[in-house]
């Protein structure tokens, strides 16, 4: 297989992004292949969520390129890139816990015929065809995750573990090609972290998505993920296999306390 690497699911070229006179993606430039987990590390205020937040559409970038299965992306909203296969969690879970786990599911997918009034007037056979292969789609998906059991349960109820499971599996729902997780393993148990990366891996290796990391856990980066981008102060540091990032001496100054 040498010699036919895959293109790039995501190519991001000098990319960008200012606010005022802080510079919080300064000129980054990165590739993740298709079918990797890719980690993202930093300091606190390294530009990591920054960087998420530009390539996902939550920002516009100030600057640079980003593509998407080769296709250019930037500038296009945080709606259009879902709706194009690229989907992401953020940091803190926005599950809605009035509502039910299974009910948190059937929400996310786009172009839901009931969104529409005529339709349910006009279609309602259709519209109820719809919504129960949705549903059948959401309790396949509560089964991969692992909280086909908690269907029922107002999801605010859940354990942290749990919601950022539930995060997951509101993300598998749009059927994604590539995931962005902020911080998915933060404030949870190491049970529960476990839990996460072996999903994930689950993900890539039966579903074929990319996963693209962000975490301050460095075992469960380190452990996880293959390769590992660091950032500092806006710009990219450095690249390559956990075991060449946590011995490069650029890294352990500034993000390990080396040095």
């Amino acid at each position: 297989m040498e010699g036919k690497e895959k293109s790039p699911i995501l190519s991001v070229r000098n990319v960008r992004k200012y606010f005022g006179g802080i510079k919080a993606v300064d000129g980054v430039s990165i590739d993740v292949a298709p079918q990797t987990i890719t980690g993202l590390i930093g300091p606190n205020g390294a530009g990591k969520t920054t960087l998420f937040n530009v390539i996902s559409g939550y920002y516009k970038p100030d600057g640079g390129e980003i593509y998407f299965k080769g296709e250019r992306i930037d500038g296009l909203s945080l709606h259009e890139t879902f709706k194009k296969g690229l989907c992401r969690t953020f940091q803190l879970s926005r599950e809605l816990k009035l509502m039910t786990v299974l009910e948190n599911l059937m929400l996310p997918p786009p172009y839901q015929l009931g969104e529409n009034l005529l339709r349910t007037w006009f279609q309602p056979l259709r519209v109820r065809r719809q919504e129960k292969e949705l549903r059948e789609k959401a309790m396949e998906v509560l089964n991969t995750i692992g909280l086909l059991h908690l269907k029922d349960e107002y999801a605010g109820n859940l354990s942290g573990g749990q919601k950022r499971l539930l995060e997951l599996g509101r993300v598998l729902m749009a059927d994604p090609e590539m995931v962005l997780l902020d911080e998915i393993a933060a404030g949870v148990s190491p049970s529960e972290r476990r839990m996460v990366a072996d999903l994930i891996r689950k993900l890539v290796e039966e579903k074929g998505i990319t996963a693209f990391v962000i975490g301050h856990e460095m075992d469960f980066i380190m452990d996880l993920c293959n390769p590992i981008i660091v950032m500092d102060k806006g710009k990219k540091l450095a690249e390559g296999s956990p075991e060449e990032v946590s011995s490069d001496p650029r890294v352990l100054e500034v993000y390990l306390g080396g040095g």
